[in-house]
C-alpha cells in the first residue's frame, strides 16, 4: 500500500502542513469574518425586532386601559342616571302609584340597552383597533403576506374557541 510507504511520509507530511495552513489562513481571514458579521446583522435585526414588539406591547396596554376607563365611565355613567331615574320615581310615587312599576321597567330597558349598545360598540372598536394592530405587529416582523380578513378570520376562530 502507497501510504504506509514510510519513503513518501515526508513529502506527504510537507503538502499536508501546506494545505493545513493554506486553509487555515483562507479561514481566519476571509470564512470566519464574513460569518461573523452576518450573525451580528442578525442579532442587531433581531433585537430591532424585539424593540418594536415591546413598543407595539406598549400601545397595546395603553389602547387597553382606556378602553377600560371608557367601560368605566359608561358603567359610572349608568349607574347614575339609574340613580337620578329612582330618585324622580320616589319623587313621582305620590302621585302617580299606579304608573310607577310600568315607568320603572320602562326606564330599567332603556338603560340596558344604552349599556348593551355601548358595550357592543366599545367591543367592536376593540376588535378593529385589535385587528389592526395584530396586521401592523404581524408586517413589522416581517409577516407581509397577511391580509386583515386573515386576521378577522383568526380572531373569530379564536373567539369562538
Amino acid at each position: 500500500m502507497p501510504q504506509l510507504d514510510f519513503s513518501v511520509f515526508p513529502s506527504q507530511l510537507f503538502w499536508l502542513c501546506i494545505t493545513f495552513f493554506a486553509m487555515l489562513f483562507i479561514m481566519s481571514r476571509f470564512i470566519i469574518p464574513k460569518t461573523a458579521e452576518m450573525i451580528n446583522l442578525r442579532k442587531e435585526k433581531i433585537d430591532g425586532y424585539l424593540e418594536k414588539a415591546a413598543e407595539l406591547k406598549e400601545k397595546v396596554e395603553k389602547t387597553l386601559d382606556k378602553y377600560n376607563q371608557a367601560l368605566q365611565e359608561a358603567s359610572d355613567e349608568a349607574a347614575q342616571s339609574l340613580q337620578k331615574t329612582q330618585q324622580e320615581l320616589d319623587a313621582m310615587i305620590e302621585r302617580r302609584q299606579a304608573d310607577l312599576a310600568a315607568e320603572l321597567n320602562r326606564q330599567i330597558t332603556e338603560g340596558e340597552k344604552k349599556i348593551a349598545a355601548g358595550k357592543d360598540k366599545a367591543m367592536r372598536q376593540v376588535e378593529e383597533i385589535s385587528a389592526d394592530l395584530a396586521l401592523d405587529v404581524l408586517k413589522k416582523l416581517g409577516f407581509n403576506h397577511f391580509k386583515a380578513k386573515d386576521v378577522n378570520a383568526a380572531m373569530k376562530q379564536s373567539g369562538e374557541n
